[in-house]
Parts: structure tokens; C-alpha cells; sequence
């Protein structure tokens, strides 16, 4: 139990809400004082003493009842639990372009659709909220009135969980740094995880740090450092922000399970959940980590559930048991891969040590092909990255890799591996990519502005044009690494594109392929999603990603690219036609 000098927890609360003393809560409680004929101060601290002693008793005195627990949990859910009517139009339009991309076609969003989203949203923020309420009402939670009040209302504040690089870098790289996002009207995340040992260790610290600043300062000792991974300053500084937000993330992911050689032990096992099983076993093996899954909660874990089977790794903790969440497959039915297994890492990357493992559980499913680069990939980095933390320098093999020059590096997380962008940081890239090109670094471009300069060979980076309707007088670089985006386009008249391009084209408004020459290969996907004619249109050899034709009403005379990474958009074609097409182009992950 936290033991701190008397009232000075309620200075502390004082000092961070300066009129919640005034507020109407605590001035009623004096006036019930008052009519009832006890003393009563006008001190702040002793007035936030009084009204969290009736906070107490209300909830401690009936946590056992029930209908007065209901009650209390629904005033919190009716105060800080987003409305439906709050839940912003983006979110829905999210949800549309997530299904597309997993291959899902265009969802319509119905009333109905929005419904059911919005009660999922809805009931996953009472859920979270309402773990925190049972947690700081029992035995378990043996902390004074004032740290019970002061998490409770930061975690409200507190929105979405974020693992990320930090900036200092020691012997094994980058520090590890997590943050919550602030919480706003129209958050539709969950509250935050909580976590039994963070929170203790969190409340502990700031409560030495309070009891330390009350000494005369001859008498101040440095406070012991609890934590793993920051040194003396650094932890001396976060104590300064008094932030629960920051304390706590960062003792989050300082769980030693999840420290570098708590993941460096990869032994355990797979546990599966099956299709159309009650979600509650899934979700409770996940609370408490710091996991950016959805799956944690359990309108997504039911969902999820009722899509198809579902896989999790657990990694041993120091007792030897299997508990430590490490991978995630959902499975489409039973025999399909989802959407792409998830790690632990930022972004739900796979972290540094567990990729054989998943590599091994791949080999169990008929669609593991689709994966197999995905996990090279991933290896490839990691190797790298050993080289780079052990001072060697990057080959012209490894920078090739790094850059993305000849494919995409794929992996299995939301955003692209952070150990990548850590390892060109602080690099020339126009100096690296010369060299690697032998091109001349003025030929070389990094911004929009260079791109279209003229005369550009390689432009390193991504092109959004979106909001051009005409490529008169557009000169673009002969190859681009990245995306480039045209979608405002209606008419080629005019327009030249790079010969390669190594993430996707853009050109879904354009309705007829009368001027247009693609280029020879694309590294994403290609959307050419208005044209309802393939006259004269030749397809790039390769894409990497879909190829979306949906509005096209003939195949006649098309031939296919020899390689398509992802799936084949054919919507308007008649099923004999798509038939036909399976069994000309066998290669083809998906024809739809």
C-alpha cells in the first residue's frame, strides 16, 4: 500500500485540477458536512480529503450490490463513452477501404452496417472502462483514495496505445518508446489496457517522487530508478512530467517479458480458438499486455471468431508456462489466411526473434505461398539489422535492399517495418542511391518540387497528383520508387508515365485506355477501376499487388500480366468469362 505524508496525495490532486475543490461535487459534500454539524474546512486539500472519502464509501461500500454497481458504471458510461451520433464518417469509410483491401469487394455502409459498427464501438469502450471501475473498487487495488482518483482520470484522458522508436540509442539500437494518444469526443478506440504491475509500479513512483519534494532540499535523495530501460536522467525527467499517461506507458513496456532477452525466448506454443467459440477465453489470454490488436476486445474477438478460426502463439513466461502473446492468425473459414499474422511489435510487426516460428506454422496452410515473401522479407531485415547493431558497414546489396529498389519489402504489420527507416536514418539517400544506380545525384529526386524539374531518372519517394485533371505539360521521372497517385485524371491525352513504378498506380478515373501506355512493371497495386473498354490497353509484365478492372465488360483481346501478387478484379465480367480466365491464368491468386 502506498504510504504517503498525510494530504499530500490530495495536494498533488490539487495542483493538477486547481477547481475541482470548487467543483460542484466537493462543495456539496460541504454542504452536507455543514447540515449535518461536522467540521468543515475551506483548505483545499482537506475539502478533496472529505468528498474522496464519500467517492470511497460509495464505491467500496457496494461493490457486492449489484444494482448500485450498474449504476455507477452506467453515469461513467453515460459521461466519457463515445455516442454513436459522435462516431466520425472517416471511421466508416476506414472500414470500407480495410475490406476492400482484404479482398472483400466494396461493402455498402447501411444503416444496419452503421449499427452494428457502432455498438461494437459502443460496448468495447464500456468493457474497457469497466475493468478499470472493478479493478480500483477491489482488494487488489490498496491504494489511497487520491491515486485511485488520479489514474482513474487520466486513464479517460487516454486514447490509442502506440509503440514507436525512441530517439536515444544504446547497444541493442533504438530505446523502445510507447505513448497514448489524448482522448477526444470522437475516439472510437477502447480505454487503455490495464495492467495490475504498471500501474503499482506507476503509482509507487510518483508517490516517492511527491514524498521527496515535501524535504527540505539538503535533505533530497535521489529517488531510486525502477526502471529497465531508462538511465538516471532520463528517469528523473519522466518522473518531472507527472504524467500518468507517460509513466505508464513506459512502464508498459518494460514488462520484463517483453524486454530484449525476455523475446529472445521464442519456446512455447500455438493455442487455437475455434470458428464460432465464445471469444471470452481469447480476449482474457490478452489482457494486460501491451498489444495493439483488436482482438484484445471482445465485439472484435467475437467477430473475428465468427469469421473463421483463430491461432495465437504464447511465448513461455519466466515460470515456464505458455502465456506470453507473441503471434496472431485469423483465419478466413478454415482454410484461408485472413488478413496478415500480427506481431507485437509497433504497428503489429513481427518483433526481431520470432519469425521462424511463424514461418514453421505457415507451412500448415494451403495458402502459405502468398506469405513466403512477406517472411523472407522479414528475415532479411532482421539479419541486416544484427550487422547494423554490431557497427558494420551496409553493403550496396543491403542499402539496395533498404531502399526498396528492385521490390517492395513486405511484412506483416499495419505500416513498414520501423527497423528500416532507423537503419537509412541520418544517410544521404541521393548519395546512396547514385552510387547504387550509377546515376548522377542531380538526376536523383526526393521531393515533389525536384520531380518535376526535369530530366529526373529516379525519383525516391512517393508522387500524390491526385488532384490533377490534366497531364498536359506533366513530365515525370523516368522510374519512381514509390506510389504515384493520379486519380483526378479522366483522359491520357498527354500523359507519359515512368517506365517502372515501385508502389502502385493510381488511375481509377480514368473510363477509356485510348493514349495509354503503362509501364513495364508495378510494384502495388494498379486501379483501373472506371474502364469499361481494354481496347488498346496492354497490360505491365508484373504487379505486385491487385489489378482492379471491375467496370470492365469484355476481356476480349487482354492479355494478363505473367505475374500478379495480389487479387484479379473482374467484377463485370459474366462467371463464364471469369471461369475461363481461372483456367487460362492458373497463376492468379484470386480472379472476382
Amino acid at each position: 500500500m502506498i504510504n504517503i505524508m498525510s494530504l499530500e496525495g490530495e495536494r498533488f490532486i490539487h495542483q493538477k485540477e486547481g477547481k475541482l475543490h470548487t467543483s460542484p461535487p466537493v462543495e456539496h459534500e460541504q454542504e452536507r458536512r455543514k447540515r449535518a454539524g461536522e467540521e468543515t474546512s475551506q483548505k483545499p486539500a482537506e475539502k478533496l480529503e472529505n468528498w474522496m472519502d464519500v467517492l470511497e464509501r460509495t464505491h467500496m461500500g457496494h461493490r457486492d450490490d449489484p444494482k448500485v454497481m450498474e449504476r455507477i458504471k452506467n453515469h461513467y458510461h453515460k459521461q466519457h463513452v463515445i455516442a454513436p451520433e459522435e462516431i466520425p464518417e472517416g471511421y466508416f469509410e476506414n472500414q470500407r477501404q480495410l475490406a476492400r483491401e482484404q479482398g472483400h469487394g466494396d461493402i455498402e455502409i447501411t444503416d444496419k452496417y452503421r449499427n452494428e459498427q457502432s455498438e461494437i464501438i459502443v460496448n468495447d469502450q464500456k468493457k474497457s472502462l469497466d475493468k478499470w471501475v472493478n479493478y480500483l473498487i477491489s482488494d487488489d487495488a490498496n491504494y489511497p483514495s487520491w491515486a485511485k482518483y488520479w489514474a482513474f482520470q487520466s486513464m479517460l484522458k487516454m486514447g490509442k496505445f502506440k509503440k514507436s522508436e525512441g530517439e536515444e540509442q544504446n547497444s541493442e539500437g533504438k530505446k523502445e518508446a510507447a505513448s497514448f494518444a489524448k482522448r477526444k469526443k470522437d475516439t472510437i478506440v477502447p480505454f487503455p489496457m490495464l495492467n495490475a504491475r504498471a500501474l503499482s509500479e506507476t503509482l509507487s513512483v510518483v508517490e516517492a517522487n511527491i514524498n521527496e519534494k515535501q524535504k527540505a532540499k539538503k535533505d533530497r535523495e535521489p529517488i531510486t530508478n525502477t526502471s529497465t530501460k531508462l538511465n538516471d536522467t532520463e528517469f528523473k525527467q519522466l518522473l518531472s512530467t507527472e504524467s500518468f499517461s507517460k509513466i505508464y506507458a513506459q512502464f508498459l513496456i518494460e514488462m520484463p517479458e517483453y524486454s530484449t532477452e525476455g523475446l529472445k525466448e521464442t519456446r512455447g506454443e500455438w493455442v487455437k480458438y475455434d470458428q464460432g467459440s465464445a471469444p471470452e477465453a481469447l480476449v482474457k489470454s490478452l489482457e494486460g499486455y501491451p498489444l495493439e490488436w483488436c482482438t484484445a476486445n471482445i465485439a472484435a474477438a467475437r467477430t473475428q471468431l465468427n469469421g473463421g478460426d483463430f491461432y495465437v502463439y504464447y511465448s513461455i513466461d519466466d515460470t515456464g508456462e505458455a502465456k506470453i502473446p507473441r503471434l496472431a492468425i485469423r483465419m478466413d473459414g478454415n482454410n484461408k489466411i485472413g488478413e496478415d499474422p500480427r506481431g507485437i511489435a509497433s504497428d503489429q510487426n513481427l518483433d526481431p526473434y520470432i519469425g521462424d516460428v511463424l514461418e514453421e506454422k505457415l507451412n500448415e496452410f494451403p495458402d502459405k505461398e502468398a506469405y513466403k515473401k512477406k517472411s523472407s522479407d522479414m528475415k532479411r531485415v532482421t539479419k541486416i539489422e544484427d550487422r547494423y547493431k554490431a557497427g558494420e558497414e551496409l553493403s550496396k546489396e543491403d542499402l539496395s535492399f533498404l531502399y526498396e529498389l528492385d521490390e517492395k519489402i513486405e511484412g506483416f504489420g499495419h505500416g513498414k517495418d520501423p527497423r528500416i527507416e532507423e537503419m537509412l536514418e541520418g544517410r544521404d539517400p541521393k548519395e546512396d542511391l547514385s552510387d547504387i544506380l550509377n546515376i548522377p545525384k542531380e538526376r536523383i529526386s526526393t521531393t515533389k518540387e525536384e520531380a518535376f524539374s526535369g530530366d529526373i531518372a529516379y525519383h525516391h519517394g512517393d508522387l500524390y497528383l491526385d488532384s490533377l485533371t490534366s497531364a498536359e505539360g506533366l513530365t515525370l521521372p523516368e522510374s519512381i520508387g514509390g506510389n504515384l497517385d493520379l486519380d483526378g485524371l479522366t483522359s491520357a491525352e498527354g500523359l507519359t508515365l515512368p517506365e517502372s513504378i515501385g508502389g502502385y498506380l493510381n488511375l481509377r478515373s480514368l473510363t477509356s485506355a485510348e493514349g495509354l501506355t503503362l509501364p513495364e512493371s508495378i510494384g502495388g497495386y494498379l486501379y483501373l477501376d472506371s474502364l469499361t473498354s481494354a481496347e488498346g490497353l496492354t497490360l505491365p509484365e508484373s504487379i505486385g499487388g491487385d489489378l482492379d478492372l471491375r467496370s470492365l465488360t469484355s476481356a476480349e483481346g487482354l492479355t494478363f500480366p505473367e505475374s500478379i501478387g495480389g487479387d484479379l478484379d473482374l467484377l463485370s465480367l459474366t462467371s463464364a468469362e471469369k471461369e475461363k480466365l481461372r483456367k487460362k491464368y492458373p497463376q492468379h491468386n484470386s480472379i472476382f
